[in-house]
């Protein structure tokens, strides 16, 4: 370690100038809005990374992140700075829609594509994929695609093994737990891996929204809930329409309710609270082709 290095309990101060050049990082690359006082959260969260890393101030930090061609430092930078919370079920009222309202008018596809837009995870395309399981058995397994992608490479591994600590599970009915988990054994005992058939159903893959999106990609139903939260208006506005230009005429849009589209100009239709539809079909329920 190098002796300017701090101690083990030490936390360099962030200057102005040194807050603005990660701040403009953050953004320039993955549209992270980090202004309104929010210097604080950055030391604090940056910091762990500082001490890890042998290094001894913020400006340090931002010429290593700088440097490193990977852009794997890039990614663990925002990692940090966001939060990947998340939960099996969280606002239910989604999967809900999906089961009774968007499925049905699907049913007659040969193949069904719906997209987890910022995964975290992965707690949020397993819910989907047992809820769709649970309302039509194994009609869907065959042909519902789940596209699932994040930017965060640390929380992907999680969600790609599918492994989640018997905790995770509260609020999920004991049935459902049954016939789509398998507990762990000895040294795994207190915790819960998704059977085949579920993870299946899903492909989990790296993705910075600010970047372009797959061009060959139409699915009929994105989440993308509570991440523009960290975003902008301009931000927001932007990500919404490449998100509306993967959606089939028809197809649904879900976000955080913590989350509204009130305040940006886009073409969808509102549904109800943090769901919107893409118009193209007068016909009620249609979605893409007939």
């Amino acid at each position: 370690m190098p002796s300017s290095a701090l101690a083990h309990d030490q936390i360099p101060v962030l200057s102005a100038a040194e807050f603005e050049k990660i701040s403009q990082l953050a953004y320039q690359h993955f549209g992270l809005d980090l202004s309104h006082g929010k210097q604080g959260l950055v030391a604090a969260r940056l910091g762990k990374k500082l001490r890890e890393l042998g290094l001894a101030t913020f400006q340090e930090y931002y010429e290593y992140v700088k440097a490193d061609r990977t852009g794997a430092a890039m990614t663990t930078m925002v990692d940090y700075l966001t939060t990947n919370h998340t939960s099996f079920f969280r606002e239910p009222r989604h999967f809900d829609f999906l089961v009774k309202t968007i499925y049905p008018a699907l049913r007659s596809r040969s193949q069904i594509n719906i997209w987890s837009a910022a995964c975290s995870s992965g707690e949020e395309p397993y819910t989907i994929a047992m809820t769709l399981l649970e309302a039509f058995h194994a009609e869907v397994a065959a042909k519902v695609k789940i596209k699932a992608t994040d930017i965060s490479t640390r929380v992907l591994e999680k969600a790609k093994r599918g492994v989640y600590a018997s905790e995770r599970f509260q609020g999920v009915p004991v049935d459902l737990m049954q016939r789509y988990l398998l507990k762990g054994q000895n040294a795994s005992a207190d915790s819960y891996r998704f059977k085949n058939e579920v993870r299946a159903m899903i492909d989990f893959g790296h993705l910075n929204l600010m970047e372009k999106l797959p061009e060959d990609y139409r699915c009929s139903v994105i989440f993308c809930r509570n991440i523009m939260i960290y975003f902008d208006k301009p931000t927001q506005q932007s990500l919404v329409q490449r998100l509306s230009d993967r959606l089939e005429d028809g197809g649904y849009l879900f976000i955080g309710h913590s989350e509204s589209l009130n305040a940006i100009t886009h073409g969808l239709d509102y549904v109800s609270p943090a769901t919107y539809r893409k118009p193209g079909h007068s016909k009620s329920g249609q979605i893409g082709r007939s």
